[in-house]
């Protein structure tokens, strides 16, 4: 296993070798919500088979040629499989391990598990102040206070100082009022914040993007007055242009890439339908080169999640500088 330090200097050789630096790693794409704004509940792939955990093992490992990846284990809803803690850590042995969750089956036992296995960072995902908004939204009685009730105990299980517990909104059409209030329960629970914009692509439907005027120099400011807001501000400052056009110059398959429950790799999570190999059965220089060539020439400008905004960002002086505090300190209590 490597260490913290060695995974860092990993990591800084990937950036500098033209490798990708962020792996999103659905686990499954089974989900017990049935959120309004996110189809991937009802994907066929929900119903394929899943790797067992020792998989995970043998293709962090073959990841670990291109040197040491942000890996953000995600769905659906990862702590359905009851395995995961298994997956954290075989992952956690090369790369830095994230878990994505919606806080719901997050128990004190589960918590201690996920954060002995080694994840780096739990994100729980909460869009709304209000405990009846975000219900709704998630299609389930009581999501609020159990997400909350995950930040506490996922923030009272860690046991590196380097853990970090996030909570992530989507900015929806109707929520910019709440993000504040939304930082400030974060912060009282020393946990970080952070948020993405909602895109059509997840369900095909504009109708939960948000049209409100202007977003970006609100979260920007709410990023100077909030010092647990994490979000990177080259990737805040580019939300307009996501809102009223896209951004273009996708770096999808270059500086990250996507594999799906059944180890099929494709170039991002919105293209998991177009697979240029498949982990388990390809070699990684087959993985990289397929994925550079279905990479060229991309004009998508259909998405600016964190997982390509944040990384993107680390492309240009300005994002990389201000991330360097994220990725390089062993800083995983938020201020509160």
């Amino acid at each position: 296993m490597f260490s913290p330090t060695a995974k860092k200097q990993r990591l800084f050789r990937s950036w500098t070798s033209g490798h990708p630096l962020w792996c999103a790693w659905q686990v499954t794409y089974r989900c017990n919500f049935r959120c309004r704004f996110c189809h991937y509940w009802h994907d066929p792939l929900g119903q394929s088979a899943e790797p067992p955990a020792g998989a995970y093992a043998e293709g962090a490992r073959k990841l670990a040629s291109y040197g040491t990846l942000l890996v953000s284990l995600a769905g659906g809803e990862p702590l359905l499989r009851t395995d995961l803690p298994e997956i954290v850590a075989a992952v956690g042995r090369y790369h830095f391990p994230f878990v994505t969750t919606n806080g719901w089956l997050v128990t004190p036992e589960s918590a201690r598990e996920l954060m002995r296995a080694g994840a780096w960072g739990v994100s729980v995902s909460i869009d709304y102040a209000q405990p009846h908004r975000h219900d709704a939204a998630r299609g389930a009685d009581g999501a609020w206070r159990q997400a909350w009730r995950a930040v506490e105990l996922l923030g009272e299980a860690r046991v590196h100082k380097w853990q970090r517990v996030n909570v992530i909104s989507v900015l929806l059409q109707d929520n910019i009022e709440e993000l504040e209030a939304l930082c400030r329960m974060a912060a009282q629970r020393h946990a970080y914040y952070m948020v993405q914009p909602y895109g059509r692509l997840k369900t095909g439907s504009p109708a939960h993007e948000h049209n409100d005027g202007p977003v970006s120099a609100r979260l920007l400011d709410l990023r100077r007055r909030w010092p647990n807001f994490l979000s990177n501000p080259y990737y805040l400052g580019r939300f307009d242009e996501f809102l009223h056009g896209g951004v273009g110059g996708c770096q999808a398959g270059r500086a990250f890439f996507n594999i799906d429950s059944a180890g099929d790799v494709a170039i991002c999570v919105e293209h998991k339908h177009q697979p240029v190999a498949n982990l388990f059965r390809d070699n990684p220089s087959v993985i990289h080169q397929r994925l550079r060539a279905a990479a060229r020439g991309s004009t998508c400008r259909g998405c600016w999640y964190n997982c390509r905004g944040e990384i993107e960002s680390l492309y240009r002086p300005y994002g990389l500088w201000r991330s360097l505090p994220t990725y390089l300190l062993d800083r995983g209590r938020a201020p509160g």
